[in-house]
């Protein structure tokens, strides 16, 4: 038998956005642990935002469980989190009540700052650095200095040996500002994966004494690019059926939706959402192809394929939960009649 180091992570219950938690507990197994395999376990939800103190026992239900390569015998253990009766979801557990479809992919591109001393890094002690420009998929010490990219290298690295499906990795606009993605098939399976990369960048940089920064607009309204997580999505109609009035029918349903959509896609997003920097304003609804200033952007390739393929939704911003968001999306597809009603309509 061999003791495995479990990492149980979950969400806390902090609004507007929650904070990423975890404990270790030690256990024996004969070979790394199915998720079937590993059990309940309570918490203090009282020092998480989660339960008043003279009741303070939460429930942590493990859901998916991913090597931890930063360990020996190490697991990561995404959970839910549930009330004392380890059945019933706690009601800031927004995992359990979204909507999923295995059909569905997701691929989520989340945008970032490093923050060093209250600043991003690389930016001077006062003032701001040369503007923006040389940046956005730079190289050489003077575009991204001497550590982001040992980060951001060694972050890949463990998501992939993590078993987690990171797509990529790229400096962004903005000094001090980068991208990593994650794609996934099914709405929950994502969402998981783009929380435990979040974790995992943040335990990385614990040992560099950086932080990060996910606010969508960290530096205000200044001439700098906010942080998005745009949201690349399809589902097996769109991606083998689709047409043109199947689209036409899906684009006039977001329109309808616009509020809903921009309620769960992150905090303080009228900073960011601008009609300035690559964004559509917040509050009207647009989208074009291959137009990275519309509500969503039409690949060349979607138009170019009789109107099937994937979309990508521009208006989730960096600090958005990917549960909501993709439960969101999946909510306004499924308005969409499909087959011969939507070619009627």
């Amino acid at each position: 038998m061999t003791k495995y180091k479990l990492e149980y992570i979950w969400l806390d219950g902090y609004t507007p956005v929650p904070n990423l938690r975890g404990k270790t507990q030690i256990k024996e197994y004969s070979a790394f642990p199915d998720l079937e395999q590993l059990p309940l376990w309570s918490f203090d939800g009282s020092s998480t935002m989660q339960a008043e103190g003279h009741s303070s026992d939460c429930v942590l239900k493990p859901v998916a469980v991913y090597p931890d390569p930063a360990r020996t015998n190490g697991a990561l253990v995404m959970c839910e989190v549930m009330m004392p009766d380890g059945v019933t979801p706690h009601s800031t557990n927004k995992r359990a009540t979204i909507l999923d479809d295995p059909g569905a992919w997701f691929g989520f591109e989340q945008e970032y700052f490093f923050y060093k001393d209250g600043r991003p890094l690389g930016f001077p002690t006062a003032g701001y650095p040369a503007p923006q420009g040389p940046y956005y998929t730079g190289v050489g010490y003077k575009n991204v200095g001497d550590v982001a990219r040992k980060i951001v290298e060694e972050h890949l690295e463990l998501c992939l040996a993590a078993g987690i499906n990171h797509e990529g990795i790229n400096a962004e606009v903005a000094k001090g500002q980068w991208e990593f993605q994650i794609f996934g098939k099914g709405s929950k399976k994502a969402a998981d994966e783009m929380w435990m990369a979040r974790y995992l960048l943040e335990r990385l940089t614990e040992k560099y004494g950086i932080d990060i920064e996910y606010h969508c607009k960290p530096l205000g309204d200044t001439d700098w690019n906010g942080s998005g997580m745009h949201a690349n999505f399809s589902t097996s109609y769109m991606r083998e059926v689709g047409g043109k009035p199947y689209f036409e029918a899906l684009m006039a349903a977001f329109d309808k939706n616009i509020m809903d959509h921009i309620n769960v896609y992150g905090p303080d997003n009228h900073m960011r959402l601008t009609g300035k920097h690559e964004t559509a304003p917040w509050n009207k609804f647009s989208y074009g192809v291959a137009d990275r200033g519309a509500s969503i952007r039409v690949p060349h390739s979607f138009a170019n394929n009789g109107y099937k393929g994937y979309l990508e939704d521009r208006r989730p911003n960096s600090q958005g939960d990917p549960y909501q968001i993709a439960s969101q999306i999946l909510k306004t597809i499924s308005e969409v009649p499909t087959g011969a009603v939507a070619k009627a309509a």
